[in-house]
Parts: structure tokens; sequence; C-alpha cells
């Protein structure tokens, strides 16, 4: 009776497990968090640029890019598109200067980027001596969720603030000084920043669903602490190296590459669990050499932000932004770890809870990668 108990409860368990795989097929066709852009102001002493980023499919449902509605955009269309894109920008970028509203000195300047980012630079001429407030009054026309990172500077490029902006709060006001002939600002603190890219780390691996899936794979084999301890530790190395290399823009790889590899990643991992079984050879390096390319994924969301930049402005993100995805990591791990152990450590039942679990996690890490190649 207590044999049929147990067996029980780890069937009970297997199926949470294997739901919780199947709701990710409809709760995250996108593996990521969509929605990011950034504002980039930059004061001088007597004008300012604002430099405002955003996907171009974030800006495409306001300003249409597909003139002749063939489903597909040519690079004449991304071209015609641009004034519309530069005029919708300007009238939804509030800039408030010392009590005053400003307009643009000239129409905006748009540019397109390797990564499917469109840059609108504007240019003021005049520059705050009190008080700067800005409004990005897109941010309501756009999803739930969607966050844009605002930086203003000086004019040696020193950051006067440094704030993660949404829906909610979509305006920030920086009251300024000029002490010793350059700007200085108050109430602005960088623990503010530093707790932003924090949380959106956290947030970008806990919703970052082929991540997830893919570690959950390399776990899906162990039984005990330090197995797991040695994945997850080589995952963290691996991939906290290709970050900063990226975000320091040391070492770039297009997205087009990159996120069909992690596709192909769990997939790979699952099927080495279907064919091997429960003892795999070399898990951790296969860990270490697959994390280098997850790593790359994670800069994207720095490079979707246009924050990766060779400059020290670049290092507080990276290190809270990955310190986030560190502890989300932790959190599922501790969550997940105790239910694998106890389904793996019951004998009649730990081959078949790794070949269902593995099965469904390579038809979905399949789905992604025909998604990202040729859907």
């Amino acid at each position: 009776m207590r044999r049929l108990q147990s067996i029980s409860g780890a069937f009970v368990l297997a199926k949470g497990l294997l739901l919780a795989c199947l709701l990710l097929q409809v709760h995250g066709v996108e593996a990521h968090p969509p929605g990011l852009s950034s504002v980039d102001v930059l004061l001088t002493t007597d004008s300012m640029t604002a430099k405002v980023t955003f996907a171009v499919q974030d800006i495409e449902a306001f300003a249409p890019m597909d003139a002749d509605l063939d489903a597909e955009v040519s690079e004449a269309e991304r071209e015609a598109a641009k004034p519309a894109i530069a005029n919708l920008l300007a009238e939804q970028l509030r800039i408030n200067v010392d009590g005053a509203d400003l307009a643009p000195a000239e129409s905006g300047i748009v540019e397109y980027d390797d990564q499917n980012n469109a840059h609108v630079e504007f240019r003021f001429r005049a520059a705050p001596r009190r008080q700067l407030l800005l409004q990005s009054k897109f941010l309501a026309l756009l999803p739930e969720g969607h966050q844009q990172f605002l930086k203003i500077r000086d004019a040696e490029g020193h950051a006067l603030m440094e704030k993660m902006l949404d829906k909610s709060v979509d305006h920030v006001q920086l009251e300024l000084a000029i002490v010793d002939g350059r700007l200085q600002a108050s109430g602005s603190s960088w623990f503010s920043a530093f707790v932003d890219f924090f949380k959106l780390g956290m947030e970008h691996i806990v919703t970052g669903y082929d991540h997830l899936l893919f570690l959950f794979a390399l776990l899906a084999v162990t039984h005990s602490f330090w197995p797991a301890i040695k994945i997850i530790t080589f995952f963290t190395l691996a991939h906290s190296i290709t970050l900063a290399l990226a975000g320091l823009n040391l070492v770039e790889l297009p997205s087009s590459f990159v996120e069909p590899f992690i596709a192909a990643t769990i997939i790979y991992v699952a099927v080495e669990n279907l064919i091997r079984g429960e003892h795999p050879k070399g898990r951790h390096w296969l860990t270490f050499g697959f994390g280098l390319v997850h790593g790359f994924g994670f800069a994207g969301v720095l490079q979707e932000m246009d924050i990766s930049s060779g400059g020290s402005g670049i290092l507080l993100p990276l290190l809270s932004f990955n310190l986030g995805i560190e502890t989300g990591q932790i959190a599922v791990a501790a969550v997940v770890l105790p239910m694998i152990w106890r389904l793996n450590n019951k004998a009649a039942f730990s081959e078949k809870f790794l070949k269902v679990c593995s099965g469904a996690i390579s038809l979905m890490g399949a789905y992604w990668f025909l998604e990202r190649t040729v859907l």
C-alpha cells in the first residue's frame, strides 16, 4: 500500500511538472518578455539631444511601413517610413525645460540597426538650468509590461539620472543646479537604477521560458545536490562571461543566429536525455558551452534598450541585471529541484519521468526553432 501511495504521489508531481511545460506552449509563444526601449538625453551648456530607441515592431503598429500590403517590408519602404516615425515620436515625447515645453528644433533623425531597432534623435535649442521634466507618452499606447530605460547625462557623459519607466510611471522630473560651471542633479540615486535592472534580470529569467526549459532539461538527470550545483555553476559562469563581453561591445553575435541556436540547445539536451538516460557524461562541459550562447541571449535585453556601450555607464546595469538573473535562477531551481530529486530517486518511476518531460521539452524547443527560422 505504501509503495502504491509513493508511486501515486510521484505521478502527481510528474503531472505537475509536465503541465508546467505544456502551459509554456499556451502562455509563452514568445520566449521572452516583450517591450523594451530607451531614451538617452544629453545636456550641454545651451542645447540638448534626446535619442529614442524602439523595436521597429513596436512602432510599426502606429506608423505602418508595408505600403503595398505584400506582407514584406522592403528597404525602400523602411526609408519612406522615417518621417512618419519621427513625427509620431515627436508628438509622444514631452520635454519641459525650466517650466516651458520645448519642441524639437528640427525633424527627428531616424536610423535603423541590425537588431531591428529604430533610433530617433531630436535636438533642442535650449538646456535646463533649474528643472527638466520628461514624459514618454508613447508608453500609454504600448502593451502592459513594456519598460523604457531613461538616462539623462551631462556634457561630459556622466549620468545625472537613470530610471526605468513604464505605463504607470511615464515621466520624471529632475531638479538641477550649476555648481562650479557643471550641472548637478538632486534626487537621483544609483541605487534606484540598480534595483530597476535587478528586477529586470529576475523578470527576464523567470519569464524567459527557453532559458528555463534548457536549465530544466539539464537538471532533469540529477539525483542530488552537488551534481545540480555543478551544472548551475557552469551555466552561471558561461552566460556571465558572454553577457559581459556582449554588454561591453567586445563580442557581438546577431540575434538571428543566437535565438535559433538557443532553441537548438534545448532540443539537443532533451534528446540527449532520451538517448543516454540518467547518466550522460560531461554534462557540466556541455552546460558551459551552450551557456555561452545563452549569455548572448541575455545581453539582447540590454542591446534592445540601447545601453550596451564600452563606457562605464554599462557597468551598473550589467552587474545588477546579471545579479537579478542569478537570483531568479536560484529561486526557480530551489522550487523545481526537490521535485526532480524525489521523482528520480524512485526507481520504478524515474525513467518514465525523464522520457516524458524530455519529450515535451524537445517538442517545445523544436517549435521555437521553427518559429525563429522559418515561421
